[in-house]
């Protein structure tokens, strides 16, 4: 092997190195019958939710994962093999990966990682089905804000019936 085939490859093993380092989801997917207009719609729409697929040699990506803390992952780099890789929601992308296996009915899901966590298939698939995480945050301060406002009602109320009180004097008053 050459000194130029040893340099690129150890390049690119640190590039996936660089990228499982950012990332907040990385999962090992297998794009096995796709063809390059499906994966290049795929990369269109992770692209959109701040997330890449990449596709290196199994040996390769074996390497960057191992040393990137994660050699429980090396077991799945068998056949053709895909990194998904989210930078900024965990969800979202996991979301469109599974969408695109589910429908394009090709590729699977095998393992990944969540937020430092290590999770096998049927696991992503149930983190898949969550809401994104400004829906989640939306429904938290919706629980928060829903008991604050029924108290600020509730102090209201003896407000309101003292008004309406003084309106019916003001009426009965102005009506003699």
């Amino acid at each position: 092997m050459s000194q130029r085939a040893i340099a690129e490859k150890s390049q690119v093993v640190a590039g996936l190195k660089e990228k499982i380092a950012r990332a907040s989801v990385l999962v090992v997917a297998d794009y096995l019958g796709c063809s390059v207009k499906e994966l290049t719609a795929l990369r269109r729409k992770l692209r959109a939710e701040n997330s890449e697929l990449c596709v290196a040699k199994n040996t390769l990506i074996g390497r960057a994962v191992s040393e990137s803390g994660y050699s429980e992952l090396t077991g799945q780099l068998k056949g053709p093999t895909a990194l998904l890789l989210g930078y900024q929601d965990a969800v979202a992308p996991l979301k469109v990966l599974a969408t695109f296996v589910k429908e394009a009915e090709k590729g699977a899901l095998r393992v990944g990682v969540v937020d430092k966590k290590v999770f096998q298939e049927g696991d992503l698939k149930a983190i898949a089905k969550l809401p994104s995480r400004t829906v989640l945050l939306g429904r938290v301060v919706g629980g928060l804000q829903a008991p604050i406002s029924g108290f600020v009602n509730v102090l209201q109320g003896p407000v309101r019936k003292l008004v309406y009180a003084l309106d019916a004097i003001k009426a009965k008053k102005g009506g003699e």
